[in-house]
């Protein structure tokens, strides 16, 4: 039987440890927490992330990181993006030859602007050909209760991209697989940032006009700049694009979506930080991703606009006007 090892033990990685554990597999979990990783092994739940879940037998936890990856045929990252560099500076030493490296993250290192894939190879020294990501419309608490759920799984490697997909791949759980991991991970953090934007719509009291145009013109920002950094168009019109923009920006479920409602109600960015007991990505990828879209002559209003908000120079209720980068009349093409 395949055993894998999934370093993370928030709802995302608890979660997609009962995907590959439904798909067959023997999962060893990393949990930071003693108290976690006590609660999986005795009781096979995680109370503080998922509520009322039972988990498989086959899932154990550990505090380890040695004892986690000992025999790992598969890796599976799911830590927040801004102490991965860390916890893969642990990993390295003890990762074995051949085995891929999975992202389950969705974002991008603040500091240095890497998507998740290109710390990983920059840490690790691994080739590019072992690492994959994994991307789609995957609300943690949905896909927990076994909900119909399609993701896509990305790599250089064909070889690794289906390998993984078999692994994932469960009765709930559809995997498809493309070579554009640029696209795939640029779909993942973007969506996140313009569900930071509907949410602070939909908390400043706007309705389903707004929000929806900013889901759309949101499509279009997010499409330009991954086009501009090399990723295929139809990569933003499938799983990793549209369908993740649309489950992220509708559903109350979402992280980044709650914590744009909370900054429309009027609270400041770290009174958002102290309210949120998860880490959503986007408000921590909004300055980085800018500083890209510079550097690559891309116009992204919205995102500038939940820029403004989260440094409090704008009221969350004059996000919606701004959806153009200026007063003059543009294409929608």
């Amino acid at each position: 039987m395949t055993t894998v090892a999934v370093l993370g033990a928030g709802a995302w990685g608890t979660t997609f440890a009962k995907v590959l554990a439904d798909g067959g597999t023997d999962v060893q979990v990393w949990a930071r927490r003693e108290e976690v990783a006590r609660e999986i092994n005795e009781t096979h739940r995680n109370t503080k992330y998922l509520q009322r879940v039972n988990l498989p037998l086959s899932i154990t936890a550990s505090t380890s990181l040695a004892v986690s990856l000992a025999g790992a045929d598969e890796v599976y990252l799911s830590v927040p993006s801004q102490s991965l560099r860390s916890v893969l500076g642990d990993i390295a030493p003890v990762l074995g030859d051949d085995v891929p490296v999975v992202s389950l993250m969705k974002g991008v290192e603040r500091s240095t602007g890497l998507r998740m894939s290109e710390v990983i190879r920059e840490v690790t020294g691994i080739d590019e050909g072992r690492i994959a990501v994994v991307s789609g419309p995957n609300l943690a608490l949905e896909l927990s209760r076994e909900e119909p759920t399609a993701s896509v799984v990305s790599s250089s490697n064909n070889d690794t991209a289906v390998a993984v997909a078999a692994t994932c791949r469960n009765h709930y759980f559809t995997t498809l697989t493309n070579n554009d991991v640029i696209g795939t991970e640029f779909g993942g953090v973007l969506k996140n940032l313009i569900a930071v934007a509907v949410g602070i719509a939909d908390g400043a009291g706007y309705g389903d006009n707004t929000k929806a145009s900013i889901i759309t013109r949101g499509l279009a920002e997010l499409s330009a700049f991954a086009a501009a950094y090399g990723a295929k168009p139809e990569t933003m019109w499938g799983l990793a694009g549209l369908g993740d923009l649309i489950a992220t920006c509708e559903s109350p479920l979402s992280r980044n979506n709650t914590a744009g409602r909370l900054l429309g109600q009027g609270y400041s960015y770290e009174m958002v930080i102290r309210q949120m007991d998860q880490t959503a990505e986007g408000l921590s990828s909004v300055d980085p991703i800018l500083t890209l879209a510079a550097a690559k002559g891309v116009a992204m209003p919205i995102v500038a606009q939940v820029q403004q908000v989260l440094r409090g120079t704008l009221d969350p209720r004059e996000l919606a006007p701004h959806l153009a980068t200026d007063s003059e009349i543009v294409s929608e093409e």
